[in-house]
């Protein structure tokens, strides 16, 4: 039922990488033509997003099965990205206000041969395997009975700022691989200070003698350099509820709380349970399935499903909503399957916002940076906008 007794609330929801088509600077990063929705859709020819198209998302860029709409029922735009590079930490930073000038390092012939030494005498470890850009899904059935045998962490990286461990949840130990992770996190700072170090536990092997990556991932990102969104309604004695990776990715920086989820669908159930809460606070989600199952992996026919699945459950989310409560769905960057890159994709990101009790949208345009959400949630809750950081579209989207 809809909660309506609550005090209304701001919503973001970040489909992880469902990026919007190519943006400008796209062949900086050798990203030209990428469009995850539009070409995924091309690709299954089709989508199946009646929920999401209503509200415009067909508006935003061409995607086969989801026509355009003359009267959408939320607003509509796209974002351009302000920060260099294209990346989870950047962009969601981004969107709360912290624009990076500089791009995170990157690291495609692998790590230094100093950070290597470094990590292993801080994190006591007898050796590492691997130190090379791959899939986690490969390289873990590459090196993982070396792994078991030797006990040595697998680290590895990709076109993102990502130094990731890999280890055995029961060999290596889940607490252990904790621990080396925080040592390496830690440790990478100055030049070498990556967007995130990332612990990728795994099992295995199974029947078929392969290893496979469980949900109990955990990113240990880089703390934001200056205050936020997040920090400005703490302070403002406003709570604000994570879902997903969000504390992860802000380095528990601003976070009330940010449960773990399995998968995209445990997380809409919490992002349902948070948006019915009595309690006000912001609540900022992130469905990661898109962008770290099907995205990486090249897989568009998975990709597509996932993105049926939560337009299937977008119903729920806006009856769980109160009168006047905001909602924002957007994304991080792009992770186009359907490219020859495994790796993220330089992109727009798509921009639905639906204030409840407002029955028909806007056109917002193209938003000049992903700053100006968190500048719209700050105008959401009465508190002063930073110019500099973006242009608040609550009063198009409101209809004022």
């Amino acid at each position: 039922m809809s909660q309506g007794n609550h005090a209304r609330r701001a919503i973001v929801l970040v489909l992880d990488s469902v990026g919007a088509g190519a943006l400008p600077d796209a062949a900086e990063y050798g990203d030209v033509g990428s469009n995850t929705l539009g070409n995924i859709s091309r690709a299954v020819g089709g989508l199946k997003m009646p929920y999401l198209g209503a509200m415009g998302l067909g508006n935003v860029t061409e995607i086969m099965g989801v026509p355009p709409t003359d009267a959408p029922t939320a607003s509509w735009g796209k974002n351009a990205e302000r920060s260099a590079g294209k990346d989870t930490t950047t962009g969601h930073w981004e969107m709360m206000g912290l624009v990076l000038e500089h791009a995170f390092p990157t690291y495609p012939d692998g790590f230094p041969q100093e950070v290597i030494e470094e990590f292993i005498a801080e994190a006591g470890v007898p050796g590492v395997l691997g130190n090379y850009t791959a899939s986690g899904t490969v390289i873990i059935d590459d090196l993982g009975d070396e792994h078991v045998a030797s006990g040595r962490p697998i680290v590895y990286t990709s076109a993102d700022s990502v130094f990731q461990i890999a280890c055995h949840e029961e060999v290596f130990g889940l607490k252990r691989l904790y621990e080396v992770c925080e040592i390496a996190r830690k440790m990478l700072k100055g030049e070498h200070c990556v967007g995130r170090v990332i612990a990728r536990p795994f099992i295995g092997p199974d029947t078929d003698g392969h290893y496979v990556r469980t949900h109990r991932r955990k990113d240990y990102a880089v703390k934001p350099f200056e205050p936020t969104v997040l920090d400005l309604l703490q302070q403002a004695g406003i709570p604000v509820f994570g879902v997903g990776k969000i504390g992860d990715i802000f380095g528990w920086q601003g976070i009330t709380s940010s449960p773990h989820v399995t998968d995209n669908m445990d997380g809409f159930s919490k992002l349902v349970e948070e948006v019915s809460r009595d309690e006000q606070g912001f609540v900022f989600a992130n469905l990661v399935d898109f962008d770290m199952l099907w995205g990486h992996r090249n897989d568009a026919d998975g990709y597509a499903r996932s993105l049926e699945e939560v337009d299937a459950r977008m119903p729920e989310l806006l009856e769980a909503m109160a009168e006047g409560d905001l909602l924002i769905v957007t994304a991080d960057h792009g992770c186009d399957p359907t490219m020859p890159s495994t790796d993220h994709s330089r992109e727009y990101t798509p921009l639905i916002v639906k204030v409840k009790g407002v029955d028909r949208g806007a056109a917002l345009g193209v938003r000049e940076t992903f700053g100006d959400i968190g500048e719209t949630v700050l105008d959401f809750y009465g508190l002063p906008n930073r110019c500099d950081r973006g242009r608040s579209f609550l009063a198009e989207a409101s209809g004022i």
